[in-house]
């Protein structure tokens, strides 16, 4: 980005506004070029824990794509996307909220990088964290997670009991 002297914020921004415009224009084809993993929505249609979106998509992608892809109505107030801080900021903010004093909290992630983050953070360490099986990891950084007591490696059926 420094090289052709762009930052970060003006080019997300920029991003945005071509999602808003793709979904403005031609809504079915944004919808359609989008799809949750196998299993996902449904495990969490039928989750009875107060469960919380962190993603690095923009909010209102992701409510939308909860609304017309998997049919849920998540509070939004309750998804936390791209722009309100890194994911461990917000794991922060989750657990000071009055509701979660005294809670196990769980953060269940596809990147291995980013629970290497939580990890850091001394704050942070009465959370339970899960690498799934899907997503943005590979075999040799599910195989790397079996030598980090912290994180578990977990799969579809795991992830749909986490969530009731």
């Amino acid at each position: 980005m420094d090289e052709w002297q762009e930052d970060r914020e003006s080019l997300v921004d920029l991003f945005g506004r071509v999602r808003d415009d793709w979904i403005e224009n031609d809504f079915s084809g944004w919808i359609g070029a989008n799809r949750f993993y196998p299993g996902t929505a449904d495990a969490l249609k039928l989750s009875s824990s107060e469960a919380y979106i962190v993603t690095t998509k923009q909010s209102r992608f992701a409510e939308a794509l909860l609304k017309e892809l998997a049919g849920i109505d998540f509070p939004s107030e309750r998804i936390y996307g791209l722009g309100t801080g890194p994911k461990v900021k917000v794991l922060q903010q989750l657990q000071q909220m009055l509701q979660h004093q005294g809670l196990k909290l769980h953060f269940i992630e596809d990147r291995l990088a980013t629970l290497k983050n939580v990890i850091k953070e001394p704050a942070l360490d009465n959370w339970n964290l899960y690498l799934v099986k899907w997503g943005y990891n590979t075999q040799k950084e599910r195989e790397e997670t079996e030598a980090i007591p912290r994180i578990q490696l977990i799969d579809l059926p795991d992830f749909s009991r986490q969530l009731k």
